[in-house]
């Protein structure tokens, strides 16, 4: 009978073994798989990037003259290059106008209000768009005599009739806008997710204690997805750093509305000056990263102070 056991227990011991080196090798190839295509397709094209942006190169050129730093230095003393990053104001306040209506919709779209899955594919449905074909039909709503200007005469209102896309001083206005209601969508679905993960006995136990509307949202909603804001605050601050899409489609770039990725794309493709363009690039993706370090060191500030 010892015999048998201990064959019996060999066995098990041989099963275990096998089993947790399949579930290494498991675990090694999905960790390989998408390590091996960040680094092919991000880390190789960004260390690319920068080589490039310490040369002269015009992307067609056999050689590639080392100028160092010279298009740093250009970049930051040559208005038309950085002043492009004013455009981008308009889109950073449009992101905080985009996030707070996203989390007012998204709060009275969980308070159990009727044919509330209806509105909210009516909401995320434009963030389903390619923006391309966002940009064409907004080129044609808000254009002279374009669909907005007709509603806005039918109902009455043709005296607020203004050069949507041909005043400089309200265009950027405009663009913000259209971002607005494509990304609002994406907001939305996210903050959704997150109240509706909060336990209702929460909700219960407010209910019972007198809590208003506004105190169940100041007090239980904000700090539960205090973690989706700043995921989604972060997101919509890049996303208006590195607007491209919308603009360009609809005027590329033209009577004030270029943005610095606008600039960038024009450097290096069309003044054939590759190795600035790069630069652009770089300085662009630096402070990104310099923002989102920021905005992480605030929201631990703040964690410290509410646990002290």
């Amino acid at each position: 009978m010892s015999i048998i056991a201990t064959v019996k227990s060999k066995k098990v011991v041989d099963y275990k073994k096998q089993r947790q080196r399949e579930k290494n090798i498991t675990i090694i190839t999905f960790t390989c798989i998408p390590l091996v295509l960040l680094i092919l397709f991000s880390f190789i094209p960004l260390g690319s990037m920068f080589y490039y942006g310490l040369t002269s190169w015009n992307g067609t050129a056999p050689n590639k003259e080392f100028v160092g730093f010279q298009n740093y230095v250009t970049i930051f003393t040559k208005p038309e290059y950085f002043e492009v990053f004013k455009v981008s104001i308009y889109y950073f306040v449009g992101s905080f106008v985009q996030l707070a209506l996203a989390l007012y919709f998204a709060t009275i779209l969980t308070s159990g209000v009727r044919y509330q899955n209806l509105f909210k594919g009516f909401l995320f449905f434009p963030y389903l768009i390619n923006g391309v074909a966002i940009g064409f039909i907004f080129l044609y709503c808000l254009k002279q005599g374009g669909t907005l200007d007709i509603i806005l005469t039918k109902i009455g209102l043709g005296s607020l009739i203004q050069k949507w896309l041909g005043n400089a001083k309200i265009i950027n206005y405009s663009m913000a806008g259209v971002s607005i209601w494509r990304y609002m969508g994406n907001n939305l679905i996210m903050f959704i997710g997150a109240i509706q993960s909060i336990s209702d006995e929460i909700y219960e136990a407010a209910e019972l204690d007198g809590a208003s509307r506004w105190q169940q949202f100041k007090y239980i909603i904000m700090p539960s997805i205090k973690r989706i804001v700043q995921l989604n605050l972060l997101l919509a601050i890049n996303g208006a750093l590195a607007v491209f899409e919308i603009p360009y489609v609809m005027l590329q770039g033209a009577n004030g509305s270029k943005t610095f990725v606008i600039q960038t794309i024009e450097t290096a493709f069309q003044f054939k000056k590759v190795g600035l363009g790069s630069a652009m690039g770089i300085v662009l993706l630096m402070i990104v990263v310099v923002i989102a370090i920021i905005q992480n060191v605030f929201f631990k500030e703040e964690e410290a102070e509410m646990y002290d």
